[in-house]
């Protein structure tokens, strides 16, 4: 029972992340008034968010593996909590851009932690739903804040909103220091097709073909998913000339789409695992997701009415969201007692994805005189990602034992020069 409470506490976790993470997207118009910024100095203010985000993803996940996710996870969430309240304190872009990007620095340490906690509590063969009901957790939590954040603009005004965004954080933070343990009372029984204890070195994740491949398939959908926590509910406002609770409820759709992409890939992974096809377990999920990423993204170059456009996003982000639950269990494959460090450095390039996404937007638009080629881009490198993953060899796949034990060899030649 407690395996659950742990993977249901993760859930609220994540819940809790993009409900932080998300409402500066529906901040935008109030921040940008009082702080008479540009979109492309909200776009600063986005970026400096994934840029703080993506060069801490490393150093969180070595933090998770070597102090454990207990300690790991009380202490992020409280930072990121505690700028999330500053945010509501600054009056000016420069400040602005320091508190994002230090929040960023802070909430890094979310997922790899969480990645820390699966490989602790859980076999092989639940990995794959678990990460679907974590990072579905992050889409309804991303879904939520734009009528919830909306309706707290509306009522006590941005900075005040963010004050109050602090508390749930906080919450979560006591709860799990005082209740959650690194460990279950009985070790869990890692299955063949695990990593070794040691798994894959920080030393030979640049070196690993595998791991650049899974990388930059992560930057990949992250330059996809981007677009929603950031400039998809204005690009709806203005593009539509929606009102603010209209844009709210039409921003909400394709991340709950997404949210339900993640319990059904996440089932779909375990599944075909249990099935004896662990390889595909990893790959088919991934690859039918970058083909329906790469067809919604631009399907929104095509929509004519907020309802179309809105149904475009909605299958883009389902797309996107059926890669997360095999790139996770992947990096668990592979990364063993590693798993939050490579998990990190997977979301460290994914991020960077994001990173570039925040900027892409309104420099291309400026560049092009059209949105259409912001779309078009995350197209192609949604196509990239599906060949990506057809050169992936998981792990004890059986067409690749031969590849599968040379990466063996070279993981263990790689930890012996670390010691």
């Amino acid at each position: 029972m407690k395996k659950y409470l742990v993977v249901a506490s993760i859930f609220v976790l994540s819940l809790i992340t993009y409900i932080d993470r998300a409402a500066i997207s529906s901040a935008k118009g109030a921040i940008a008034a009082d702080l008479s910024l540009s979109d492309a100095a909200m776009g600063a203010v986005f970026s400096a968010f994934a840029l703080g985000y993506a060069i801490a993803q490393i150093p969180s996940g070595w933090f998770a593996d070597r102090f454990g996710p207990r300690l790991a996870l009380t202490a992020v969430v409280t930072l990121w909590s505690l700028f999330t309240a500053l945010t509501g304190t600054v009056n000016r872009f420069a400040t602005l851009l320091a508190v994002r990007f230090l929040f960023g620095v802070a909430e890094a340490g979310a997922f790899p932690g969480s990645a820390r906690v699966f490989y602790n509590w859980l076999p092989s063969g639940e990995r794959g739903l678990a990460n679907g009901i974590l990072f579905s957790g992050a889409l309804l939590g991303g879904g939520l804040a734009f009528p919830f954040y909306a309706w707290l603009l509306d009522t006590y005004g941005w900075r005040e909103a963010f004050y109050f965004l602090a508390v749930p954080g906080l919450a979560w933070a006591l709860g799990w220091l005082l209740w959650f343990r690194d460990h279950p009372s009985q070790p869990v029984q890692q299955d063949a097709n695990s990593a070794p204890d040691s798994g894959m070195t920080f030393g030979r994740v640049f070196r690993s073909k595998s791991m650049v491949l899974v990388m930059f398939q992560y930057f990949a959908g992250n330059f996809t998913f981007f677009i929603c926590i950031s400039w998809m509910y204005p690009y709806l406002s203005e593009h539509y000339s929606l009102s603010h609770a209209q844009a709210a409820r039409y921003s909400m759709i394709p991340l709950l789409s997404g949210a339900t992409a993640n319990w059904v890939a996440g089932f779909l992974v375990d599944w075909l695992y249990r099935s004896g096809h662990s390889g595909w377990s990893r790959r088919m999920p991934a690859v039918s997701g970058f083909l329906l990423a790469a067809t919604g993204i631009l399907l929104v170059t095509q929509a004519v009415s907020p309802e179309t456009a809105v149904t475009a996003f909605a299958l883009a982000t389902f797309g996107v969201e059926m890669t997360i639950s095999p790139s996770w269990a992947y990096c668990l494959d592979i990364g063993g007692k590693n798993s939050g460090a490579l998990s990190g450095a997977m979301n460290m390039a994914g991020n960077f994805g994001g990173f570039a996404s925040a900027n892409a937007f309104p420099y291309l638009h400026r560049l092009t005189g059209s949105t259409d080629t912001y779309f078009r881009t995350a197209a192609v490198l949604n196509t990239a990602a599906i060949f990506c993953w057809l050169c992936l060899r998981p792990k004890n796949e059986g067409s690749s034992l031969k590849e599968s034990s040379e990466e063996s060899n070279l993981v263990r030649d790689g930890l012996k020069s670390t010691q």
